[in-house]
């Protein structure tokens, strides 16, 4: 092929080779077979963005204040003006000057309500008509992407995403780079600082289907069962549950293999089962609240019985007092379960204590018995989570999609409440419905819209 004598039609494949009649010529002809790119939609959207920035400005966006002030700056003047011609009036000497001066500051009010009405109407016609040309731009550049085969739009957006997170990242270790102090009542960790991970995150066997339910560990296993995992999720109404399945290791819970279950009951929902995803497990017993009770079972893995204690009969069950917020309930959350270093616990709350937290240390006998407790003014509803570490009782809440945010804690020991706490929870999924504290490991077992995860705590 001569180099002198190639002639390109287009700059895409596929190629067409062909050699002229004379054999002096070779046409090299690259056909395109996707849509010309719509240039003119981008030099559309350019243009409304151009002419977006040279509408709102900020001086218009501080007109309105100006004016307001200025009408304010007039009603005091007026106020000032009447109240002095009154004090100067002498039998109607003044009537007419005063009336005629009060006329006029009168009439330089309206006007400046009639701009201000009319700067108003204006800023209104403006905003709609703004909202309307970025919706129009956002659908535009939406479909503009789509000639973006190399996804550089797509990359540049994870790009941004992980200099977000890597900032946050940052911003988390200068948080906690200070050594933590040792307090009294802490267990001897210090007190908490952070919470890092996700350390695990893992979708549970049974797949999306079960987005309410709990996992962990037994807080005080029998010897050789200090490996096990147990899983509990609600298989019925996403609300109600009867058995619960075991796994010899985190990784065969992880795989969903080798899993030994135990029944509570063969039907589902009945007498004694699980109502809602709050429980723990604890020296071989599983807590939880009862179906359709104000009652703490106690469900025995060995002898496959059932033991029940009474919580006060105010207390809110059958979502009365649950877990949420503002975007979603979390039905049947009534009552919650925790264990620390030194035992279970039941968060729940009564009419009498206006919704308010109440923690309850239970008694691990047999049948089980309510001990010390402790009332709180943080009210249950407010909150999307709670759990305990060394004898402190810590509140969630939903701050968005990505992070729930520890607020609140309430000292058992010194009864000391706090509500300025900021600690964050990365998510992996939007809600998390349930938390429960492993002393043994100082993580965080987290049951997350059908993923299980675990976050380890920072002392």
């Amino acid at each position: 092929m001569s180099q002198s004598n190639i002639f390109v039609s287009m700059v895409l494949i596929p190629l067409i080779f062909s050699q002229s009649a004379r054999g002096k010529e070779c046409v090299c002809e690259l056909q395109n077979s996707d849509p010309a790119f719509p240039e003119n939609k981008l030099d559309d959207v350019e243009f409304t963005a151009t002419q977006c920035t040279e509408n709102i400005t900020s001086e218009k966006m501080t007109e309105i204040d100006r004016l307001v002030l200025g009408l304010q700056h007039r009603i005091r003047q007026l106020l000032d003006n009447v109240s002095m011609l009154e004090k100067e009036d002498n039998r109607n000497l003044y009537a007419a000057v005063s009336l005629r001066i009060i006329e006029l500051e009168l009439a330089e009010i309206q006007d400046l309500l009639d701009k201000l009405n009319k700067t108003t109407n204006n800023y209104q016609q403006l905003s709609v008509q703004a909202a309307e040309e970025l919706e129009d731009m956002e659908e535009t550049m939406t479909e503009l992407e789509k000639f973006d085969h190399v996804q550089v739009m797509v990359k540049q957006r994870e790009n941004q995403r992980i200099k977000r997170d890597l900032e946050h990242c940052k911003a988390e270790l200068n948080s906690t780079s200070p050594a933590p102090t040792l307090s009294p009542g802490y267990c001897g960790l210090g007190r908490m600082v952070n919470v890092s991970g996700p350390i695990t995150y893992s979708l549970t066997v049974y797949g999306t289907s079960y987005s309410f339910g709990a996992w962990g560990r037994d807080a005080s296993p029998a010897p050789g069962d200090e490996n096990k995992y147990w899983l509990v999720v609600l298989s019925s109404s996403n609300a109600f549950g009867h058995f619960i399945r075991q796994y010899s290791s985190l990784s065969t819970i992880i795989l969903g293999i080798g899993p030994t279950d135990t029944y509570i009951s063969s039907s589902n929902p009945t007498t004694n089962t699980i109502q809602g995803p709050n429980m723990v497990m604890y020296a071989n017993a599983l807590y939880y609240n009862c179906y359709n009770t104000y009652y703490v079972c106690q469900f025995n893995l060995t002898t496959r019985s059932v033991s029940t204690v009474a919580l006060p009969s105010d207390t809110g069950y059958n979502s009365k007092f649950p877990f949420g917020h503002l975007g979603t309930t979390y039905s049947y959350t009534d009552m919650d379960f925790a264990t620390d270093e030194s035992g279970v616990y039941v968060i729940y709350a009564t009419t009498s204590n206006f919704g308010n937290v109440i923690i309850s240390k239970i008694q691990t006998s047999n049948p089980p018995v309510l001990n010390q407790t402790w009332f709180t003014s943080l009210h249950k509803k407010t909150v999307t989570n709670t759990f305990m570490v060394c004898g402190v009782l810590y509140a969630t809440r939903y701050l968005d999609k990505e992070i729930e945010e520890i607020f609140y804690s309430y000292d058992t020991k010194t009864n000391e409440e706090r509500y300025d706490l900021r600690i964050h929870i990365k998510k992996m999924q939007t809600n998390i419905k349930y938390i429960n504290y492993d002393h043994r490991d100082h993580l965080l077992y987290v049951y997350m819209d059908a993923y299980i995860v675990t976050y380890e705590i920072m002392f």
